[in-house]
């Protein structure tokens, strides 16, 4: 299995790049944000999951090991295959993931991210009874978080730039007055 990648960026796309290591091209599914987080580097290591398929041998590629977890625990989900289970870390944080996880909230998992009920509900229960990496956040910040998503949008600020601000602030802001502060003075920078 091929498990780690390091080379040399030869070409990408939104969703891939395509590493040269020692001569040869693997081309590495990643999430649409992948190269941002590496800051226009020319040299890349990569996690790697391998998809063994009867027609193709996908290579999906995370930066750290943790997104590597969260993915295979993702695909052992009944019905998330690796493309579902690579979108859903697209729009959903991994801390995201552990709060609806920990507090059995399917509803904050889909107003956070805006992937859907459904699949919000499959995530939740299957990695239920899964000790999830990190797993220290509360009921509490859970539904604050919500809550200042849905004052957000109340506001007239879309959805979209809702979850996001409110994904973006830092842990030092605690409480949902101070949350939804921060929020805001995120989303007036744009």
């Amino acid at each position: 299995m091929i498990n780690y990648l390091r080379g040399t960026i030869v070409d990408s796309g939104v969703n891939y790049v395509v590493l040269d290591v020692q001569g040869v091209g693997y081309k590495v599914f990643t999430s649409s944000g992948f190269l941002d987080k590496k800051s226009g580097a020319t040299e890349l290591a990569v996690w790697t999951y391998l998809a063994v398929r009867e027609d193709s041998l996908n290579i999906y590629g995370f930066v750290s090991k943790e997104e590597l977890a969260y993915f295979e625990m993702l695909i052992s989900i009944s019905g998330i295959g690796p493309k579902s289970a690579l979108s859903i870390l697209n729009v959903a944080p991994i801390a995201t993931i552990r709060q609806a996880v920990s507090t059995q909230d399917p509803v904050y998992l889909a107003k956070m991210t805006g992937i859907g009920r459904k699949t919000a509900e499959k995530v939740t229960l299957g990695l239920k009874d899964t000790v999830l990496p990190g797993l220290e956040t509360t009921a509490e910040s859970a539904s604050g978080d919500t809550d200042v998503v849905e004052a957000l949008i109340s506001l007239g600020y879309s959805e979209k730039d809702s979850r996001e601000a409110v994904r973006t602030l830092s842990k030092e802001h605690s409480g949902t007055g101070d949350r939804l502060k921060a929020a805001l003075k995120l989303i007036g920078k744009h």
